[in-house]
């Protein structure tokens, strides 16, 4: 198995790679308008660190937000591309899994008991967030709100918890701030290991239609279709029609 995973939903741009194992390689750089630029050169990276071609890789897995519509796309549509070229299915993780699942990796810092929130930023003064049982399991989530509507008493990962210290509280504050692909990969990895070809192929290649399965695989933070997560309507809007001019 080698799994290559990047995530473009927050200002980090990271990509790694996963051998079923362990991550063989990673790079992350915060960035949050250079997405487009930064992500090919770092699967390039990663996949050079790891002296593994392209058409070696068995999956693609991109973190599939919530986030900002544009940076989102980058990873998103990169992970359609790239499974098309060399033929390997393409799946999505949910960002905030994977941060979650990172507060549970051994040696990382900020490692976490019990339950937790994981936020990020939405822009507009709220935040993504989602509440966790441990670091595999999502209770409630993802959802868009104000810092001061999150729940209370749960620690808070995340940039979203970091950009709102004072209005969550800042002994609230903990784990990573920002996605790692590292973990994406592993979560990723471990999911796939669970799963026959057959049932991996169906995964990837879930219909639109489909939205009721879509939707339970994102509520239990499993493997699913390469498909964007959004929380609320995109910033453009269709202009309307000419207001009539009269004299």
């Amino acid at each position: 198995m080698l799994v290559l995973a990047f995530d473009t939903a927050t200002p980090a741009v990271t990509a790694a790679l996963h051998d079923g194992d362990y991550v063989v390689a990673e790079s992350t750089t915060v960035d949050a308008r250079r997405h487009g630029e930064l992500l090919a050169p770092a699967i390039e990276q990663v996949l050079r660190d790891s002296g593994v071609r392209l058409r070696d890789v068995t999956a693609i897995v991109a973190g599939t937000g919530p986030g900002p519509y544009t940076g989102l796309r980058v990873g998103l549509m990169t992970a359609t591309a790239l499974a098309t070229t060399i033929g390997a299915p393409a799946f999505g993780v949910c960002t905030l899994d994977a941060i979650a699942y990172a507060t549970g990796q051994t040696g990382q810092t900020g490692e976490i008991d019990g339950p937790f929130l994981v936020a990020t930023d939405a822009r507009r003064k709220e935040v993504f967030w989602a509440r966790y049982g441990d670091a595999v399991t999502r209770l409630d989530g993802p959802r868009v709100d104000r810092p001061d509507d999150l729940p209370p008493d749960l620690p808070v990962v995340g940039a979203g918890a970091r950009m709102y210290a004072e209005t969550i509280g800042a002994d609230r504050v903990a784990g990573p701030e920002h996605p790692s692909a590292g973990a994406l990969a592993a979560l990723a990895a471990g999911r796939l290991a669970g799963l026959t070809v057959e049932e991996a192929a169906e995964l990837a290649e879930m219909p639109d239609g489909r939205i009721d399965s879509v939707e339970k695989a994102r509520e239990l933070g499993v493997l699913g279709p390469p498909r964007p997560i959004y929380l609320r309507r995109p910033d453009a809007q269709i202009p309307g029609a000419p207001k009539r001019v009269t004299a």
